[in-house]
């Protein structure tokens, strides 16, 4: 069962786009994993690095948060894990030579993509103007100048310390003290580009900030629910469990606005029943095209339904279908939602979800016919200026029947980066609570600042300003990954100090403040020997379980660092006269673990739990329906419809990853899925929305933005896309979104709802 129609047959070739007719994962995944060890890592030993990946004794997957199962198998990787073991164990390197070759305004010339592929870092690097050239330097030298940058500044709240999803929970403890240490809070992070609607709509909502699911609970489930997110590209391994699911008959309920070959069918490449027959799963049993920007009003479509339904029920002399004992208990505030369901219209709803009523009330028979509903969600739902409305609609959504806190039900956020979430529960975040700085204070002997500090979009306003002078970023690449690339260009290059601490050389680099330094760090996948002997990480996934990584390949280049030993190098250097001793911590990651727990009571017995098999569980209080709120209570939260107006004219672009990509990182330029090969200069959007404006499949347009802001010379792709939606790949299609476009209440910038037109191109 689906909505919108599909498009009909393109009809004329264009050069790189062609349908894909196989599921997901299968033999196309298995060439897909052998092409990438062919590119990457040729004949080096180091493949059996593969086998390590989300293993016990082994190293977490560098890509992303899905968790573990309890039993792994041999295999327990995925083809987009595998390009990431790949791409951080290749055997291309860029060292000393490379960049006497190269000089920086050359290399910015590069794509994003040959600028990573050209190989991992192998010693520090300075630019050097006089030359227009990065040159390395020793890590003594390196630390000094990062430490007289930072002390040149008239007020630490100057400085702007950027955090990636890929430290570790060691690395990103330490850094988080480093900064407090120095006199700042200011913590951007890629957690507010991406699920920062979760971590802010959740604890109003239910008190965390966090999902409540494990994979135990997809087990259980009597439905599932997937809406705005692509398992098969960000996350494919939760495409065994949603497979696991189907064959048990559990239906599986998808709202994306674009037909994604993951939600459809899977063929499993560690089943040989099914990699030797013609047989898949699948996975959706009802696929309903929203449009872009079209969530909220479907879940303010799905409870009128529903409570209409409980209306009728309890007419006939039935219970009803609401969960009238949990609400009494647990809830505050029904009666202002249902009187908000009740006054909005079933015209308003389809207009602006793009969906027909029958669709809207089919899913509601689905969630109020099943106990125990899970449902997940991804950036589709979160990435808009109304995205923290809506997590707190899906919370509504799930409250109505009392499906959080009980097994088989609960709220699925799907995080990207594999440690994005740990690094938000050891500190990275811009708005610390008391208790937390007053247990840092007492364990540290500093003093901790206590005003709130710059998220993404507040430290790139600040150093477009010129209010901020220095960035440190701890791994990622974050000028790239942010919103209106002009600005955030700009703001790098407005900088007095800009330290970017990498595995690979990236765009940020080459934004070059007075003074620009590069810091080669070891990767997941690399042993990590310090003074005390071989050492090891934690990371935290999307499912609250916190597990040991260790990394076993030989390092890239004997001149990297672990990510520890470098934010202890630069505080060092930064704050010589406060009494931490960072060698002493750094020698053994055992101490800043526990440190880690004299913070963070959730750890309790860190040192020992993280050595158990699989890891532990950190509290997660509405999963045992105790609600983290101010008066105790699960709250049903009220907001207005926002997002698509359903206006016949109207056309709202999503940004998207293709297949050969994480983030920013771009593998290739093949996106399998989809049916493009070779290229990315493409917009997805349905046929018939083209026709209305005089275009067809393979016409070269210019997107336009509300703003006036253009991706020229785009080549548009007829798409199983929802009417009045378009696609472009991220970050290309950041160019439309102003920095000041972003959810005001999480700051997350509106990557997937911005208002456009097409236009030929000249």
């Amino acid at each position: 069962m689906t909505d919108n129609a599909e498009p009909l047959s393109p009809p004329r070739d264009v050069p790189g786009v062609e349908p894909y007719d196989g599921p997901a994962g299968g033999w196309g995944a298995l060439r897909a994993v052998a092409v990438a060890i062919r590119d990457q890592m040729g004949a080096s030993a180091d493949t059996r690095a593969l086998l390590q990946m989300n293993q016990p004794d082994g190293f977490d997957c560098p890509g992303c948060a899905w968790p573990d199962p309890r039993h792994t198998s041999s295999f327990e990787f995925c083809e987009n894990g595998a390009k990431a073991v790949t791409w951080e164990a290749t055997v291309k390197r860029v060292d000393p030579d490379f960049f006497a070759r190269h000089s920086a305004t050359e290399l910015l010339g590069w794509t994003d993509h040959q600028l990573e592929d050209a190989g991992r870092l192998t010693h520090p690097l300075r630019y050097d103007p006089a030359t227009d050239h990065f040159v390395p330097i020793p890590w003594d030298e390196a630390f000094a100048r990062i430490g007289a940058g930072l002390q040149a500044l008239d007020d630490p709240n100057q400085a702007e310390f950027y955090c990636s999803g890929r430290a570790s929970n060691e690395a990103a403890f330490l850094y988080q003290l480093f900064a407090r240490a120095f006199g700042t809070n200011n913590f951007p992070d890629c957690s507010n580009m991406c699920h920062e609607a979760t971590s802010v709509g959740l604890p109003q909502s239910i008190g965390v900030g966090k999902g409540t699911v494990t994979l135990d609970d997809f087990e259980q489930a009597d439905a599932i629910f997937c809406i705005g997110h692509n398992p098969g590209t960000n996350h494919p391994r939760m495409l065994t469990t949603l497979s696991n699911a189907a064959r048990r008959g559990v239906p599986i309920i998808v709202a994306n606005p674009m037909k994604e070959r993951g939600l459809e069918r899977f063929k499993s490449p560690q089943h040989p029943t099914e990699m030797l027959t013609p047989y898949s799963t699948q996975l959706a049993s009802a696929y309903h095209q929203v449009r872009v920007g079209g969530d909220m009003a479907m879940l303010k479509g799905m409870m009128k339904a529903l409570l209409e339904a409980d209306a009728a029920d309890l007419a006939a002399g039935g219970s009803g279908l609401l969960d009238r004992p949990f609400i009494a208990e647990h809830t505050t505030g029904i009666e202002a939602l249902r009187a908000d369901i009740e006054g909005t219209s079933w015209e308003e709803i389809v207009r602006r979800s793009g969906l027909t009523r029958d669709a809207i009330e089919s899913m509601a028979r689905v969630y109020g016919q099943a106990d125990r509903v899970i449902l997940c969600y991804g950036m589709g739902i979160t990435q808009h200026e109304h995205g923290t409305a809506t997590v707190q609609m899906l919370a509504n959504l799930l409250l109505l029947r009392g499906n959080i806190g009980k097994p088989g039900a609960g709220i699925c956020p799907l995080r990207g980066h594999s440690n994005v979430q740990g690094d938000r529960t050891v500190g990275i975040t811009e708005l610390p609570g008391e208790a937390m700085l007053a247990r840092l204070d007492a364990r540290f002997g500093i003093t901790a600042p206590r005003a709130h500090g710059h998220a993404a979009v507040e430290a790139l306003q600040a150093m477009r300003d010129g209010r901020a002078r220095a960035f440190v970023g701890l791994g990622g690449n974050l000028a790239v990954a942010m919103s209106d690339p002009e600005a955030s260009f700009a703001a790098f290059r407005n900088l007095d100090l800009s330290v970017s601490i990498l595995t690979k050389f990236n765009r940020t680099c080459l934004l070059l403040a007075k003074e620009t330094i590069v810091l080669p760090c070891l990767g997941r996948t690399e042993l990590d020997e310090q003074a005390g002997g071989p050492q090891w990480v934690s990371v935290e996934d999307s499912m609250s379980m916190v597990h040991a990584s260790r990394g076993k390949l030989k390092p890239a280049s004997p001149d990297l660092k672990s990510e520890p030993a470098i934010v202890a190098g630069m505080a060092k250097a930064t704050l010589p006269h406060v009494a931490i001793d960072w060698d002493w911590l750094v020698a053994d990651y055992d101490r800043i673990r526990d440190a880690i727990e004299a913070v963070f009571p959730d750890f309790r017995d860190f040192n020992v739990r993280v050595r158990q098999k699989g890891g532990f569980r950190l509290t997660v209080g509405a999963s045992d329906r105790v609600w983290n709120t101010p008066d105790g209570k699960a709250h049903f939260l009220v907001h207005p419809i926002s997002g698509a107006s359903g206006a016949e004219s109207e056309l709202l672009l999503t940004t998207v990853r293709s297949h050969d990509q994480y983030n920013t990182t771009i593998y290739g330029l093949n996106d399998r899925y989809r049916g493009v090969t070779g290229r990315r200069d493409v917009i997805f959007a349905h046929a018939d929305d083209l026709a209305a404006r005089g275009l067809a499949h393979g016409d070269r347009v210019d997107v336009v933005a509300a703003s006036g802001r253009t991706l020229a010379g785009y080549t548009v792709v007829a798409h199983a896309i929802a009417r009045g939606s378009l696609a472009a790949y991220y970050p290309e299609a950041n160019c439309l979104v102003p920095l000041d476009d972003y959810d005001r209440e999480s700051g997350t910038p509106a990557y997937k709802s911005i208002p456009v037109t097409l236009r030929p191109a000249a």
